[in-house]
């Protein structure tokens, strides 16, 4: 097989950054190969793809040497134009790309802007391969995030390039819609020989659908190799905050000298000669009798189209949030979960019910008077930066309040999040992971009653993913009830007392963690998948399920005697 992408000693430097962000580069990449490319937030994953399609060095200018060839092409020497009909490219920030009213239009865009005969049959063609053919006529604004996601691949595909990059490709997606999602990508991977290159912090994903995997470190090529050798070195994976698969660490514990599992059966199959294990030893979860935090009575909510008619998001809904709870919120794309947030900060009020919020109902309390008892971090991290440096995005809202104690909150949240050496710079020139990690410094340095979070860990590495779960439980004095829609089932598991499923506007299930990935039929009904860990334990007959490795080993020491 011949090289698709070859990359030669290339270096390069944002303007005004004091180090590189790629640093003596060689990479080959085959026609054909799906390849994953991991690495910790800032690691230069981003910008080692970037120079595929030739944004760099034509679109962020900086100091560039070395070269880079991809299917024939000398980026340096052509244009991103020309580029951009041999590499198709779904950014983390996907909204931005989206330039049309309409799906169907917006997915057209590529082909008719090249002038090819055949734009419409294009258009059509990618939007049913990925399932969106349904939203031909709905304007991008109307989408969640996941179908706007969608939509982005769909314009991509139509172009039919010979590699396509798609960075975070299930950053917020439905559990189920992710799955699908690569899926797809590996049905154009093996049926039109394309290309695939994704930037991933989802071990499990690599497992199971890359040919071949980049390590990326401080700007530098740490090594590419194939995927079950790539997953093998565990101990320098943790070292770059990429624990290993959740499966691979179980039967890394208990059948060290079997091979490294790539997917739930290969996984099984390893540890079949263990025998039966014993149950989960965790204490069931009691009635919660704290005082309520927020609450909803009757609330329903919907907005109108362009063409007047209101459609509901949320229906009829009650619902009452407790102090010391930590809440995940889940549900497929659309199902409300965002407009759920939006009414609990008093963003939006309810066309009909009502919202109270630590006794102050929404549609009379004031938004400054609000504030001081609700925090909402946005979904897209660029909408919460007003400042012009990290210290002062975090330091801004307990600064104007004159809270005591702030200089060391901030320096303890800087530190926490591992934002210290870049507290100077400005949020808006960083990588999309490290945005993500600012704002969770800024809901945090608030301290309110009730924080809500949309998609937390969208974008985040795993060993960032720990930190914010430490944060949030050394704040737990101060922040009474945490609120987080989130598609992470990881999290969910690893996090989580209480776990509220909604699906088309109305709570369809309020449970807890271990028993929602131990009912099938509701994980099916709204398209989540349980973590590895808690489908390996279903499938070696762990009931209910565990919730991380730890637990799931403790069940094979639990067997009876003779068991093994």
């Amino acid at each position: 097989m011949t090289a698709v992408i070859a990359i030669d000693d290339l270096s390069f430097r944002y303007p005004g950054a004091d180090q590189p962000s790629l640093r003596g580069v060689d990479l080959r990449i085959e026609r054909g190969d799906f390849c994953a490319v991991i690495g910790g937030n800032g690691s230069g994953k981003t910008t080692l793809c970037k120079t595929f399609n030739g944004l760099i060095p034509h679109f962020w200018t900086g100091e560039f040497t070395g070269g880079a060839t991809v299917d024939g092409l000398d980026t340096l020497e052509s244009s991103v134009a020309a580029l951009s009909q041999s590499v198709g490219y779904v950014y983390q920030d996907f909204g931005n790309q989206l330039v049309r009213p309409t799906v169907g239009t917006d997915v057209a865009f590529g082909p008719v802007n090249y002038g090819l005969a055949d734009f419409r049959e294009r258009a059509d063609d990618a939007m049913r391969v990925l399932g969106i053919d349904h939203l031909a006529g709905d304007y991008v604004w109307e989408l969640s995030g996941g179908q706007q996601h969608l939509t982005a691949l769909a314009g991509v595909l139509a172009m039919d390039p010979a590699v396509i990059v798609v960075d975070e490709p299930v950053a917020e997606l439905a559990p189920a819609r992710a799955e699908e999602t690569y899926r797809m990508l590996e049905r154009i991977n093996r049926e039109r020989g394309t290309t695939i290159v994704v930037i991933e912090h989802h071990a499990e994903f690599i497992a199971r659908y890359a040919g071949s995997v980049v390590l990326m470190a401080a700007g530098a090529v740490r090594w590419h190799l194939p995927v079950r050798e790539a997953l093998a070195r565990t101990g320098e994976l943790a070292e770059h905050g990429i624990p290993s698969p959740q499966i691979i660490d179980a039967v890394s514990r208990l059948a060290p000298e079997a091979e490294v599992p790539l997917n739930v059966g290969e996984a099984k199959a390893a540890l079949d000669g263990l025998g039966a294990p014993g149950p989960v030893d965790r204490r069931p979860a009691e009635a919660s009798s704290a005082r309520p935090i927020a609450s909803l009575t009757g609330v329903t909510h919907g907005y109108r189209d362009v063409h007047g008619r209101l459609s509901k998001v949320i229906d009829d809904m009650d619902l009452t949030l407790r102090e010391g709870e930590r809440i995940a919120l889940v549900g497929s794309n659309g199902a409300g979960k965002s407009t759920l947030l939006n009414l609990l900060t008093g963003i939006k009020v309810p066309r009909k019910g009502t919202v109270e919020i630590d006794g102050l109902d929404t549609r009379r309390a004031r938004p400054a008077e609000l504030a001081d008892h609700v925090c909402y971090l946005y979904q897209r991290a660029e909408q919460m930066f007003l400042k012009d440096s990290v210290r002062e995005e975090i330091a801004m809202f307990p600064t104007e309040r004159a809270r005591p104690g702030t200089d060391a909150l901030v320096e303890e949240i800087l530190d926490r999040l591992r934002l210290t050496e870049m507290a100077d710079r400005d949020g808006r020139t960083l990588s999309g992971g490290q945005q993500r990690r600012v704002t969770l410094g800024i809901g945090l340095a608030t301290t309110p009653a009730l924080l809500l979070l949309d998609e937390p860990t969208s974008s985040l590495d795993v060993g960032t993913r720990a930190d914010v779960v430490a944060m949030l439980a050394a704040l737990a004095e101060t922040i009474r009830c945490v609120v987080v829609a989130t598609h992470d089932m990881h999290l969910v598991a690893e996090w989580a007392d209480r776990v509220l499923v909604l699906d088309s506007g109305r709570i369809l299930a309020d449970t807890a963690p271990a028993d929602l990935f131990d009912d099938p039929a509701l994980l099916e009904t709204v398209g989540l998948v349980p973590p590895q860990i808690s489908a390996l334990g279903r499938e070696v007959g762990i009931h209910p399920p565990p919730l991380t490795v730890d637990e799931f080993v403790s069940a094979y020491a639990q067997a009876p005697v003779g068991g093994r």
